[in-house]
């Protein structure tokens, strides 16, 4: 068999399926410094998106996969993260030290879009990522409770702009730290419009790699509305199993292609009950609602999260489930997700904008 080069070396790596992130490496990595001498191969490996927890896994992986090269017997990889800010939509600019927003969304309420969020935010943070979390939900803000803040106000300096609160690792920003919990929102359109801007655009989020935003449930004006305004990297559609949730949800997908913002996938959540006494796993909303939307669509399955007793609890509590019980099989999915979602995010094309200084042009007459 001929020896292999450092080209064959560099094509092998591009081309190696990671079984943690269901990508190319070449799709989701920038790979450097490719060196094969004596049967001793030398590489470095710059990932997109925050997987430093799993190095250990996937170095073995990459190294496996690698020997199975001709002339190839030892493996030495250096690993890194550098995360980058995608595009959003070409009439919008990126918001300020928030490299990538994401949106959460559902075609309806009632599947668990904000425990979705939440723990897709903490893990993302769980990661090495700097992540801050957006109640974008006007009517019914339920982060504060999530997170442990209820009751909590955010703090202004110079009465024009707050500082996001901290929880649980994430910067934090609602409606629900603004107004009184009992205190109805009976707004219309234009106004919630106008506070999300307000919520969003006033913040002083500080170096986030990710913003993830609980966008309120819904494909009305105004999530519509939203999705023009928001400068968004890539959305999440949140589903359950069953068909009722599903048709809603290809609702909400179809809504985020009409304006051109990415859909990285689609997550499945109380794909099964897990019952609290024996453990026994049943698909009691049925089955195959994100698979048979995903294969229409011709998106990704990001995950099938577990309908848990446990879950429940532990948002209730203000301590949601990945950083509460994060050894348990559901914070373990709910990393598989965030980490698909992140890597999906890292094949999307890259925003180039804040790298182009603004030309004045002095003494025109």
């Amino acid at each position: 068999m001929t020896p292999s080069t450092e080209s064959d070396v560099n094509n092998h790596l591009k081309s190696i399926e990671l079984d943690e992130l269901g990508q190319k490496l070449g799709d989701v990595a920038s790979i450097a410094d490719v060196e094969l001498s004596d049967g001793r191969l030398k590489a470095r490996i710059e990932f997109g998106l925050p997987i430093e927890r799993a190095f250990d896994d996937i170095e073995s992986e990459i190294g496996e996969k690698l020997r199975s090269l001709a002339g190839v017997e030892d493996v030495e990889l250096v690993l890194g993260t550098t995360i980058v800010a995608h595009g959003v939509q070409r009439n919008l600019k990126p918001l300020d030290n928030v490299r990538n927003v994401i949106a959460v969304a559902s075609g309806k309420g009632g599947v668990g879009k904000s425990t979705v969020a939440v723990n897709l935010a903490l893990a993302l943070a769980a990661d090495g990522a700097r992540v801050g979390l957006l109640d974008a939900d006007i009517y019914g803000p339920s982060q504060p409770h999530m997170v442990g803040l209820a009751g909590e106000q955010p703090v202004s300096e110079d009465g024009k702009t707050m500082a996001p609160l901290d929880a649980l690792g994430l910067q934090v920003m609602s409606i629900g730290f603004l107004v009184d919990a009992d205190q109805p929102m009976v707004w219309r359109g234009p106004m919630v419009t106008s506070a999300l801007n307000q919520l969003l655009h006033q913040t002083n989020w500080q170096d986030l790699d990710y913003l993830i935003v609980d966008m309120p449930p819904g494909t009305g004006d105004i999530q519509l509305t939203l999705s023009q305004q928001v400068p968004v990297s890539g959305a999440v559609i949140v589903t359950t199993p069953q068909d009722i949730a599903a048709i809603d949800a290809r609702k909400g997908l179809a809504m985020f292609r009409k304006v051109a913002i990415p859909v990285l996938g689609v997550i499945e959540n109380m794909s099964t009950h897990v019952c609290s006494s024996c453990g026994h796993e049943e698909a009691i909303f049925g089955e195959g609602g994100a698979e048979r939307m995903a294969e229409d669509f011709d998106v990704t399955v990001l995950g099938q999260l577990p309908l848990d007793a446990n879950i429940r609890a532990q948002t209730d509590a203000g301590n949601p489930t990945v950083v509460s019980d994060p050894d348990s099989a559901a914070a373990s999915a709910y990393r598989a997700a965030s980490r698909r979602m992140a890597a999906r995010l890292a094949t999307k094309s890259k925003d180039y904008a804040a790298k182009f200084p603004n030309i004045v042009v002095e003494g025109a007459q």
